[in-house]
Parts: structure tokens; sequence; C-alpha cells
């Protein structure tokens, strides 16, 4: 997958879809907090006056040299569950991130599943 040495340099690029269409920039990496292994990225996106941060599975990505390329369209990142560009997800909202894009979730009750890096 990735080296998390290198997640910080990431933050700022440009996310782009399979077919290279601009989604938004990159925000923050999550990591699985089972693995330590990053699992989804933050999205800014929208209007300067209404950004918001979505989320995206980094499974299937590739890092380029200025740029992180989803497996994901953009139509479909840009519906997933979002939150505030100032905002923190909430326990109780990661499984529907989870399912919003068809993968397991298997947290136990009162766990994190996603930790912000």
């Amino acid at each position: 997958m990735f080296a998390i040495e290198d997640i910080r340099e990431w933050r700022g690029y440009d996310v782009v879809d399979p077919s290279g269409s601009r989604i938004g920039e990159l925000e923050a990496v999550y990591v699985d907090t089972a693995t330590d292994q990053p699992s989804f990225a933050t999205v800014k996106v929208g209007l300067p006056t209404r950004q918001r941060l979505v989320f995206a599975p980094l499974a299937g990505a590739a890092v380029g040299p200025d740029h992180l390329r989803l497996a994901h369209d953009k139509k479909q990142v840009k519906g997933a569950p979002s939150i505030g560009t100032d905002g923190e997800l909430p326990a109780t909202e990661e499984q529907a991130v989870f399912d919003y894009y068809d993968m397991p979730y298997g947290a136990a009750p009162n766990e994190r599943r996603l930790g912000r890096r």
C-alpha cells in the first residue's frame, strides 16, 4: 500500500479520479486503527464559501508527484459522507463511511476504526 511516513507530504495534493478529473484537494489521511495502515482520505470539495471534507477509500489509489489518483469516480466521491472543514468524524458515523463504499466495518462497540494522521 503506502508508506505511512509519506502521509504528511501528501497534504495539499490534487485528488483525481481514474479518468484524471480533479475532485478536490487532499486534506488528511485516516489510518485503520487495527493495522495503522492508510485507509481513507478526506478531500476538500465545494465552493470556497461552502467547503466540506468528503471521505474516500485509499484501496486501489496511486500517488503521483503532485496528485493522488483514487479508484473511485468523482461523482461517487463527492456524494460520500462528509464533515465540515474544521470538523472531526464522530465515532458513531464511521460505519456510514464504510457502508457508502460497500466496505466491511467490523469495529467493536465503542471503538474507533479510523484515526486521523
